[in-house]
């Protein structure tokens, strides 16, 4: 079995795969308010590109595969793309990251398609506070999408909230709580300067150390594991199945171990959330490439992943604002 290895020795085999740059909602730390310059639908990937890519990605030992966007259930006929995705040879983790918006009504077809896995953005459990960070959504139509993935039987359903200081810091405990309700683990992450949209989020940032700490004076927490591709560390909160990950990519950086890369919805290949290193497929795509000429292209593109991000010391390096990279 052949494996893309980087410059420095990781392996890479976790694919987070944008579908589209749009989103349903418009959280104020990702996409900037008003913005409408979104990729042009020709430039899109079609789904047969995609799964030339993801087929490529497959032959050189990527196992884990994540969907994403902006808002991937924006994009018309996901279910039919992941079941694509689920048949490929070698696939044997397809999971999927979305606000739930939508899900309510894709979450049967999407686990009969075989997506195994769901990440559920949601910043807070106060409607008002929800209202405000996500540009106008509704919390009661995230709050039924979950519900319905719940009942379809979905798990692990991880929550991700960003936490910001002076914004939804003071909601952590009436999020620990709920999931704790519905058996979901929840995982929370650090803001980080991509874009000005990032940078602005970023004079709310909150070092996630503060927040275990906070925590343990109220929860009796020790440390844990769970099976997937990303970067969280996890605690258990004793008595309880609920686990807790700290996603900390400035004040705990975890690039020694980065074994991801990220298609954008152009056919961008970004190999750091915190570099603008890429490499285009969508123009070799177009022009005819034969499957070995893919792989190796894909195997060129590798060895240009960095060391690390700088998000701490170059914290204006990056341009893209996040829903233009895919999550």
């Amino acid at each position: 079995m052949q494996q893309l290895t980087d410059p420095f020795g990781r392996r890479i085999e976790y694919v987070r795969l944008s579908l589209t740059d749009r989103c349903d909602l418009r959280c104020f730390y990702c996409m900037p308010k008003g913005f409408n310059d979104f990729e042009a639908p020709e430039h899109w990937l079609s789904f047969d590109e995609i799964e030339r890519v993801i087929g490529a990605f497959a032959r050189l030992g990527t196992r884990r595969v994540r969907i994403t966007g902006g808002e991937p259930l924006v994009r018309k006929g996901l279910p039919e793309l992941a079941a694509r995705l689920h048949a490929l040879p070698g696939i044997d983790d397809l999971s999927l990251s979305t606000n739930a918006v939508q899900l309510a009504r894709h979450a049967e077809a999407l686990k009969a398609a075989g997506v195994q896995r769901l990440n559920v953005s949601l910043d807070t459990l106060d409607t008002t506070r929800f209202h405000e960070i996500t540009g106008g959504g509704k919390l009661e139509k995230v709050i039924g999408g979950l519900m319905a993935a719940k009942a379809t039987g979905f798990s692990p359903i991880k929550i991700n909230m960003v936490v910001m200081k002076g914004v939804n810091d003071g909601d952590v405990e009436a999020m620990v709580d709920f999931c704790i309700e519905h058996g979901f683990t929840l995982r929370f992450i650090e803001t980080m300067p991509m874009g000005d949209t990032g940078r602005e989020a970023n004079a709310h940032f909150l070092n996630l150390q503060t927040v275990r700490k906070r925590l343990e004076q109220r929860y009796e927490l020790v440390p844990d594991v769970m099976p997937g591709g990303g970067p969280a560390r996890y605690m258990r909160v004793i008595g309880t199945e609920l686990r807790l990950g700290f996603i900390t990519p400035l004040s705990q950086h975890f690039c020694e171990t980065c074994n991801r890369v990220r298609l954008s919805v152009d056919g961008t290949l970004y190999l750091c959330l915190g570099q603008e290193h890429h490499f285009e497929l969508r123009p070799l795509l177009r022009n005819g490439i034969d499957d070995d000429t893919l792989d190796n292209a894909i195997r060129q593109a590798i060895t240009l992943k960095p060391e690390r991000h700088e998000f701490n010391d170059k914290p204006g390096q990056v341009v893209r604002f996040m829903s233009m990279t895919g999550g």
